[in-house]
């Protein structure tokens, strides 16, 4: 009885959480979901702005997730589908508050630009933000795993514009950190 019980609660890691709460509404599935992608969800958001939105969105995005829960169909990747949310979220507040972002941005160049004992990881990392936007995400979403049919249904765009993004990204980072590995 104990084996069986351990069981239906442990060994099915390929169980859909999200599916399962669209479908109860029970915390325990919401719970489960912020264990498996709350991580991913912060690293992706953190990727595209900075801490404190990444946070605001995160949690506006599990908030969502409890709002919308009957619009999701177990058909889809649930990350994909939570990333989705999350980048929509993270649109719209740069919209509202685009100088805002901007700002952020720049303060973010010239803080790391005095530390010099992690120079490489500093060096990508500004890289990586002088990227467009859109560049950014299709590399950033690439590195989380999703394939580039999710990036396209996360980002609705068509897969010939994520394949020139993630080029031009790639493109963007070689000639940037060139310079910064010759002298």
């Amino acid at each position: 009885m104990l084996m069986s019980i351990k069981t239906w609660l442990f060994d099915k890691p390929n169980t859909d959480c999200l599916a399962q709460y669209a479908k109860t509404g029970d915390n325990r599935y919401l719970n489960q979901l912020v264990a498996q992608y709350g991580n991913d969800l912060y690293h992706y958001l953190v990727t595209q702005s900075d801490k404190d939105l990444a946070l605001d969105i995160c949690q506006q995005t599990w908030l969502k997730v409890i709002d919308k829960r009957d619009f999701y169909n177990d058909q889809n990747n649930p990350k994909a589908w939570l990333f989705r949310l999350a980048r929509n979220l993270l649109i719209d507040e740069f919209r509202k508050q685009q100088k805002f972002v901007e700002l952020e941005d720049n303060q973010l160049f010239s803080e790391s630009q005095d530390a010099s004992y992690h120079y490489d990881y500093e060096a990508f990392d500004k890289a990586l933000m002088a990227l467009s936007f859109v560049q950014r995400e299709a590399l950033t979403l690439q590195q989380e795993g999703f394939s580039l049919d999710d990036i396209v249904a996360i980002t609705q765009s068509n897969p010939e514009t994520i394949k020139t993004r993630l080029r031009y990204a790639r493109q963007n980072l070689k000639q940037q950190l060139g310079g910064h590995h010759e002298a």
